[in-house]
Parts: C-alpha cells; structure tokens; sequence
C-alpha cells in the first residue's frame, strides 16, 4: 500500500463567538448560511447552521467556520482546528 502527505492548503475561517456572530454572518455567504439557533435556551451560547457538502452541520461557540478550496463551508472543533492548521502571517 502507498502512503501519502496531504498538500498544504491555506483556508480562511473564523472563530464562533459572540463577539464575532456578525463578521460570522458575513463569512458565511450565499445558500451555506442556515441560519442562527441557541442550543441550550439559555442565551449565554450560540449555534450556527451551515448547509455543508454533507448535509446542515451545526456549529456552536468557538467552533471554527472553515472556507474550503472549493468555496464551501463547514465547522470544526477547536482542537481539531489548533491541531491541524496554523496561523499564516500576510
């Protein structure tokens, strides 16, 4: 069996919080964006809907949205995100 070493993409994506819900909404465009939703009813976190590849995904605070390559969307964990991406300086 042949092993490879995934290419290395840049992305842009953004961190879900309270203090980012309206550049979020910006962020996530077109048909992608499903729409906002609280997910425990007590105001204190917030959730994000996003139509993905795969079917409506949900986001919730601090949560990464991720553009991919081809333009699309789709949430990742925290941790997940610290591990597999890091900052790229313009």
């Amino acid at each position: 069996m042949a092993k490879y070493r995934k290419k290395p993409v840049v992305v842009e994506a953004i961190q879900l919080r309270w203090d980012t819900w309206n550049d979020v909404c910006d962020f996530v465009t077109g048909d992608y964006f499903g729409g906002g939703f609280n997910p425990n009813g007590d105001n204190n976190i917030i959730g994000l809907k996003i139509k993905t590849l795969e079917g409506t995904m949900e986001a919730v605070q601090n949560d990464y949205i991720i553009k991919g390559v081809n333009g699309e969307f789709y949430p990742c964990k925290p941790d997940i995100f610290e591990k597999t991406y890091d900052i790229v300086d313009e």
